[in-house]
């Protein structure tokens, strides 16, 4: 890599970028084009990415070309939102509509904005990434997601794939390599972090999802009677998908089998 031109972008980012790819075992090519950004190609192994950025062109103050990619950025952390919303925007291709901080606001924002692109936090109190996600594409089934978590847990994976989630990353990614991935979501082509993907791998998960569904429900506090009402069951059905999970995981309570679900990584 070579140093750029005075006035010419910062590439220490991509720099990073190359390290982070390389040692996954993936390969990072940039290439420049007189008057546009650097262009990263990077191919980690088993989920292969293209991101071209180049800077929007304006006329007389007027966006021209392709518009800036709308994104609404749901994170309850505020010193990494207030980051990522300064980050992202900084090569022009992207825009922050909306930085709400918790799953509730998340939905409400998404379907008042309606943004091209959902970037949202996994793990977040009250309602988290999963249920706003829920909710959202209940409202509008289209909306493109990104997923953000600390924890890449095989159930959390699959969960996410089945609500129609198209992108998965890890939220220590440099912000360089979300903008990349927001990227190929808008273009319509979906990303699995490789790291991700590997914990997707490793999945001996021997529950069935509507058993991982009353779990999941037993971990927020719901009664079989409450649990029953919000995924609309009946009780005896919620008691037998309960009783089979506390069978599986070995637990004598149910509460037991989600403390031992939510552990191994299938929650």
């Amino acid at each position: 890599m070579t140093a750029e031109p005075a006035g010419e972008p910062d590439l220490r980012g991509l720099a990073r970028l190359r390290d982070r790819v390389e040692t996954t075992g993936g390969s990072l090519r940039i290439t420049r084009t007189p008057g546009h950004f650097a262009s990263p190609r990077t191919s980690p192994p088993g989920a292969p990415l293209t991101h071209r950025c180049r800077p929007p062109t304006t006329t007389g103050g007027v966006m021209t070309g392709d518009d800036p990619i709308r994104i609404v950025l749901a994170d309850d952390e505020n010193l990494l939102r207030a980051a990522l919303a300064s980050l992202l925007p900084l090569d022009g291709t992207i825009t922050v509509v909306a930085q709400p901080e918790n799953g509730a606001d998340a939905v409400d924002v998404t379907l008042r904005h309606r943004p091209d692109v959902l970037v949202i936090d996994l793990e977040m109190p009250g309602m988290n990434g999963l249920e706003a996600v829920t909710a959202i594409t209940d409202e509008r089934p289209g909306q493109t997601v990104l997923m953000l978590t600390r924890h890449a847990r095989p159930g959390v994976l699959r969960r996410a794939l089945k609500l129609g989630v198209q992108g998965f990353m890890s939220k220590s990614a440099d912000p360089e390599e979300i903008v990349g991935v927001v990227h190929e979501l808008h273009a319509g082509r979906r990303w699995i972090a490789h790291e991700v993907f590997e914990a997707s791998v490793v999945d001996d998960c021997p529950l069935t999802d509507r058993e991982l569904d009353t779990l999941l429900e037993t971990r927020e506090g719901y009664s079989v009677r409450h649990i029953a009402r919000r995924l609309h069951l009946a009780p005896g059905t919620v008691r037998n998908y309960l009783s089979s999970a506390m069978q599986k995981t070995g637990a004598r309570t149910r509460h037991d089998a989600a403390r031992l679900a939510r552990e191994r990584g299938w929650l």
